[in-house]
């Protein structure tokens, strides 16, 4: 079995004395792991790093095999992400929140452009916090939790809209609320797209994806707990405000 596909990797650890684990995302073949032999040496170690963009060839003797890759750098995120805290934070919450929610060996071809073109946004600092909330929203679509937040879930209505409904995802105008509203997540503006998507509402819209990536997507992969680098990049931009 042999394909060969490019991608981002998503994590790597130590396998043996010489060798390394990794995993990518590929848009043709998901998130998909393989062994890269003499991956901890000093040529191949600098190149496997979270989020660089690799050339990955994959051979197994059966496709149901871990096989090993051979992999040819594309380009660095490193540079990046290493010169600003926000930026480092926010690519390793993505390559988490990858790496934790995507089932093995599944294309996710939408998602991988989105996270492509995300992770090529890092040195743009003013605009990517808010891009980064677009592709939680799509990374929720995705996996099945789309937010559905065109119109009221109770009276239908487009206009008003104030709240989504923690069980459901669906908007709820600030009329229809009642005696709920303190059980409610807060809908601001940038997550409907509109607005001036000011940091102070991209902080409320985490609040709101965050609910439904611990309290859904988390809990029905298991129960396990959200990648700890997600809530780190949340609090390093709210740290900013």
């Amino acid at each position: 079995m042999e394909w060969r596909d490019e991608g981002i990797l998503l994590s790597t650890r130590r396998h043996g004395e010489t060798s390394a684990i990794i995993e990518v995302f590929t848009p043709e073949h998901g998130r998909h792991a393989g062994v890269v032999r003499g991956g901890t040496s000093r040529k191949i170690a600098p190149v496997l790093q979270p989020g660089a963009q690799l050339d990955v060839t994959w051979r197994a003797r059966l496709e149901d095999h871990i096989g090993s890759f051979q992999v040819e750098p594309v380009r660095s995120r490193a540079a990046a992400a290493l010169g600003d805290r926000l930026a480092l934070a926010g690519l390793n919450a993505v390559t988490a929140l990858l790496a934790f929610c995507l089932p093995e060996r599944e294309p996710h071809k939408r998602l991988y452009l989105q996270s492509e073109q995300l992770l090529d946004l890092l040195d743009a600092t003013e605009i990517w916090p808010l891009a980064y909330l677009r592709w939680e929203v799509s990374l929720l679509e995705e996996m099945g939790y789309a937010l559905e937040l065109a119109a009221c879930a109770v009276t239908g209505q487009t206009d008003d809209l104030a709240y989504v409904s923690p069980k459901s995802g669906r908007a709820v105008s600030r009329g229809a609320a009642g005696d709920w509203v303190d059980r409610l997540l807060p809908l601001p503006d940038v997550l409907r797209g509109a607005g001036a998507a000011g940091d102070d509402e991209i902080a409320q819209a985490f609040v709101t994806t965050g609910h439904f990536l611990s309290a859904h997507l988390a809990q029905d992969l298991g129960n396990k707990p959200l990648p700890e680098a997600r809530a780190r990049f949340v609090d390093a931009f709210t740290r900013r405000l």
